[in-house]
């Protein structure tokens, strides 16, 4: 950091949370890692003085599920930052969504980056659901693409390719829901059958 941000998001000690701060005054310390300044917070208008040191960054591993397909990559993330289970973030411009953290060889709910083994995240702006259309005779199995918090109810119907479907039952993470309504997000898979034309 080389100049005085115009704006900081702190801790204000009347609101109790983390807020928006105006920075109406301020000075950067000797190492430039340390600011020193007068802000009012945007929520209350409170006004004082605070010292801030700005978090060191450290490169975590991270392996990417984009849609299918795995690669790694190298995340630069804030030591102060805690990463949890299904947190959102950026991987570059891709919106990911954390699904497992490594700590020395075990899985955790949530760990700071200096503790991080290796870091799985998967997209997150489209999630890719398996559907398995019973034929009577045979299953097919295809998938589609949806949006993460696109929600399919047992019983609906829809089109999956140029058959005319009703969703029977979905397998989530949990078990198999054979009533409700699930997001795209949760489904493992999707079961249905060709829907019953109708003449009328």
């Amino acid at each position: 950091m080389t100049s005085v941000p115009n704006a900081l998001h702190l801790e204000c000690p009347d609101c109790n949370d983390r807020t928006v701060h105006e920075v109406l005054r301020g000075r950067m310390g000797k190492d430039q890692d340390v600011i020193e300044a007068t802000v009012r917070c945007q929520e209350c208008g409170k006004t004082y003085s605070v010292t801030v040191r700005e978090p060191k960054s450290v490169k975590v591993n991270v392996v990417v599920s984009d849609m299918g397909v795995s690669r790694r990559e190298i995340l630069d993330l804030d030591e102060d930052e805690e990463v949890r289970m299904d947190e959102e973030m950026f991987v570059g411009e891709l919106p990911v969504i954390v699904s497992s953290i490594e700590v020395g060889g075990r899985r955790v709910q949530n760990a700071f980056p200096k503790d991080i083994t290796m870091l799985w995240v998967k997209r997150f702006d489209k999630v890719r659901v398996k559907v398995a259309i019973n034929k009577v005779q045979r299953t097919i199995s295809v998938d589609m693409d949806a949006l993460p918090d696109e929600e399919f109810t047992v019983g609906d119907l829809m089109t999956v390719g140029r058959e005319d479907v009703v969703i029977t039952c979905i397998k989530t993470k949990e078990g198999m829901a054979r009533r409700g309504t699930i997001p795209a997000r949760d489904i493992v898979r999707l079961y249905v059958k060709a829907a019953r034309k109708v003449n009328l």
